[in-house]
């Protein structure tokens, strides 16, 4: 923000009609204090002067001109330098000032009515017209002054805006740097207990006796293998920060989802296809929707059995994962839903539409709604 002085605050709050008002007032002063003796057409003048003064911000230029008459026929000052204040404040053509200064200067120095002068004078009338002449510089120079002070204060307004906005860069990119180190640290501390569970799991496989156990921690140990490959690939790609390299594994394509069904450890049935030349991150937006809300049945919907539904239709695709309530009380798992908001921001980015929420038999429906065009 730009600092602003207590008289530069109190002069912003005047309404512009008061200062007006106020600026008549004392050209009407200054005509009367010298309007004894003058003729009708220079009292004409002097009301027509102060009258345009009104008008001097719309009419800088005119309203000047229009003060000169009265200038000529009576010694009046405030009128023409108000009017002459308010073009030097407003234009930028230096040449334009230079020449109304003049003619303020030629008009107050000629005495009237016009008659034959003495060589007296002419001399008395020149050094008048000089003296004047400087005496004009007065409102040019305040006016561009002013002019100046203004034009500094917009760019300073810039200057902060623009520093504003480089801060704001700034900390985008600390908190990006800082997320990035955050996923590692993560990654480093849950890949090191995924794989204590991936070993634990091997090891009862191995020693468990009857087919339930050793199938169950068959899955556990898949799972948790999935689970590592995961996290190496989203480690590697903050790491490559934007650059064209190798990724460790692939990303999954709608030709992995039979593979996801059928070791989600849910009672799940897949059902419809879907075009085979939709774009990659449309596969992939299908694949993460299907997988986390699989996910959700499995940590909030124990016993529930779960149908994924890969629909297409003109101008559309998607796919529907929807569950029935569950058949036990699930464990209390934390949750925070961040998975749902960031299939919605994965949708969002591909123009789809993400719904979620509960059915009318208290079972779960997620649906994701692509546009044909938007899946490249």
């Amino acid at each position: 923000m730009t600092a602003t002085g207590p008289s530069e605050t109190w002069w912003a709050r005047v309404p512009g009609p008061v200062v007006d008002a106020a600026v008549v007032a004392v050209a009407v002063a200054d005509v009367l204090f010298n309007l004894a003796g003058s003729s009708g057409l220079a009292q004409v003048m002097a009301a027509l002067a102060c009258t345009v003064l009104a008008a001097r911000r719309r009419f800088p230029l005119a309203v000047f001109l229009l003060t000169l008459p009265a200038s000529l026929m009576l010694d009046i000052v405030f009128a023409p330098f108000a009017a002459l204040f308010t073009l030097a404040e407003r234009s930028r053509d230096r040449r334009l000032l230079t020449v109304c200064a003049l003619l303020f200067a030629l008009a107050s120095a000629t005495p009237w009515p016009l008659d034959d002068l003495s060589a007296h004078e002419r001399t008395w009338t020149a050094v008048y017209f000089f003296y004047t002449l400087a005496t004009a510089a007065a409102p040019v120079l305040l006016g561009q002054l002013v002019q100046t002070r203004r034009d500094l204060g917009h760019r300073i307004v810039e200057i902060e805006e623009a520093r504003e906005h480089e801060r704001l860069l700034h900390s985008q990119a600390v908190l990006a740097r800082e997320r990035a180190q955050l996923a590692r640290e993560m990654h480093d501390v849950v890949s090191h207990q995924v794989s204590l569970i991936a070993v634990q799991a091997g090891a009862l496989q191995v020693a468990a006796r009857d087919q339930d156990s050793r199938d169950g921690a068959r899955t556990i140990r898949s799972l948790s293998v999935d689970t590592l490959d995961e996290l190496r690939h989203m480690v590697s790609l903050l790491r490559a920060s934007g650059g064209n390299t190798t990724e460790l594994t692939p990303q999954p394509t709608l030709a992995d989802l039979h593979k996801l069904v059928t070791t989600s450890g849910i009672d799940t049935e897949l059902t419809g296809d879907l075009p085979s030349d939709i774009g990659t991150p449309a596969q992939r937006a299908v694949y993460r929707t299907v997988q986390e809300a699989l996910t959700n049945v499995r940590k909030h919907a124990p016993g529930a059995r779960a149908t994924v539904h890969l629909w297409h239709e003109p101008g559309f695709f998607g796919v529907t994962v929807t569950n029935t309530r569950p058949t036990r009380s699930s464990l209390p798992l934390p949750g925070s839903r961040q998975g749902l908001i960031g299939l919605a921001e994965r949708a969002e980015l591909l123009s789809a539409v993400f719904e979620s929420g509960p059915t009318t038999d208290g079972g779960y429906r997620v649906t994701l709604r692509i546009p044909a065009n938007g899946d490249t």
